[in-house]
C-alpha cells in the first residue's frame, strides 16, 4: 500500500469514528482523494509534496473534463479536508489547497408561475367554492384563502399556517408577521385576500370551529394547517387548473409575489421587507427580474434599438 493510500485510509476512518460519516460519504470522499492522489502521481508527486500549483492544475483538468461546478466544488472541499486533517497529524507543514478558490456555482434562479399562471389558479380554486358543499366547500374556501394571501403577501408557507387568530385584531388591511428569528413586519392584504379571509371566516364560524387559537385549525399534531397538506392540495388545485402541478408550490407562489412586484415598477428594499429577509443579498436573487425589465424597456424606448 502506498503512502497517499495509507493517508487518505486514516483520514477516512478519522470521518467515520470521530465524525460519523455516512458510508455514501465515505464513499465520495475515497473517490474523489483516490482520484486526485493519481493526478498527483502522474505529476509525480505525492500527497505530502504537493504544491499550490498541483492543486490549481487539478482543478483545472476537471473543469477541461467537462465536471459540473457542484462536482469540483464537492472535490475540492474533500481534498481540503484531507489536507487539514494532515497539517493536524503533523504529516505536512503546509497546505496546498490554502488560497484556493473553488468554482462558482450559478444561483439557480427562483421557480416561479406567470401572472395568467396564478389567475388560472385563483379561478379553479373559486370555481371549487362555488360547486362544493358541506366540509368540502369549507375546504375549498379556505384553499381559496390560502392562495389569495400567499399570492397577496409572499408569505412563507410556515408562516402562513401557523397565523394565530388574533392575528386578525386591529387594521383589517394589514397583518403583523412574526418571521425567522422572531422579527415581526407588517404586510398588506389586498381587497381580493380580505374578501376571501372574510368568505372563509364565515364558514367556519358556522362550523363551530372559532375556539381555534389558530387561524387556519386543523387535527394536525400540532392544532393547524401543515405545510405538507398545503402543498398536496395546491399541486392538485393546480393539476386541475391545468397547469403542472409539480410547478407549483406555496413557494413558487412566494417567488410569483416578488417576481411581479419587481416587474411592475417595486424596489428592491421594498420587496426585501415584504419578504422578510434580514439581507438584501437573498432578496438579489430576484434581480433578473429587473434585469430583463430593464433589457425590455432599452429595446422599446431606445432610439436606436429599432434601427436595423
Amino acid at each position: 500500500m502506498s503512502a497517499d493510500q495509507r493517508h487518505i485510509d486514516a483520514f477516512l476512518e478519522m470521518k467515520a469514528v470521530e465524525r460519523g460519516a455516512a458510508a455514501n460519504t465515505l464513499e465520495a470522499y475515497r473517490r474523489d482523494l483516490e482520484q486526485f492522489a493519481a493526478h498527483l502521481g502522474a505529476q509525480g508527486t505525492t500527497l505530502t509534496a504537493a504544491a499550490n500549483a498541483d492543486v490549481s492544475g487539478w482543478l483545472a483538468g476537471l473543469s477541461e473534463a467537462g465536471l459540473s461546478a457542484a462536482s469540483r466544488a464537492r472535490a475540492l472541499s474533500a481534498v481540503r479536508q484531507l489536507y487539514k486533517f494532515l497539517v493536524a497529524e503533523g504529516q505536512v507543514e503546509n497546505d496546498p489547497t490554502h488560497g484556493q478558490s473553488g468554482p462558482r456555482k450559478k444561483r439557480a434562479l427562483p421557480k416561479t408561475l406567470s401572472v395568467a399562471e396564478v389567475d388560472k389558479l385563483i379561478a379553479a380554486s373559486a370555481a371549487r367554492t362555488e360547486s362544493a358543499a358541506g366540509i368540502e366547500q369549507v375546504r375549498a374556501l379556505r384553499l381559496n384563502c390560502l392562495i389569495e394571501m400567499l399570492y397577496a403577501t409572499g408569505m412563507r408557507v410556515s408562516e402562513l399556517v401557523s397565523l394565530p387568530r388574533s392575528v386578525l385584531a386591529g387594521d383589517a388591511r394589514v397583518l403583523t408577521i412574526k418571521g425567522k428569528g422572531g422579527r415581526e413586519r407588517l404586510v398588506p392584504l389586498n381587497a381580493s385576500a380580505r374578501a376571501a379571509l372574510e368568505r372563509y371566516l364565515a364558514a367556519i364560524s358556522g362550523e363551530g370551529r372559532v375556539s381555534s387559537k389558530w387561524l387556519f385549525p386543523s387535527k394536525s399534531a400540532e392544532g393547524h394547517l401543515t405545510r405538507q397538506r398545503l402543498a398536496q392540495d395546491l399541486k392538485a388545485l393546480a393539476e386541475e387548473a391545468g397547469l403542472d402541478g409539480e410547478r407549483v408550490s406555496p413557494h413558487v407562489l412566494r417567488h410569483a409575489f416578488a417576481s411581479h412586484l419587481l416587474d411592475r415598477g417595486a424596489d428592491l428594499r421594498s420587496v426585501q421587507q415584504l419578504l422578510g429577509h434580514a439581507d438584501i443579498s437573498t432578496t438579489e436573487i430576484y434581480t433578473h427580474v429587473l434585469e430583463e425589465r430593464l433589457k425590455k424597456l432599452v429595446h422599446q424606448h431606445h432610439p436606436l434599438a429599432k434601427k436595423p
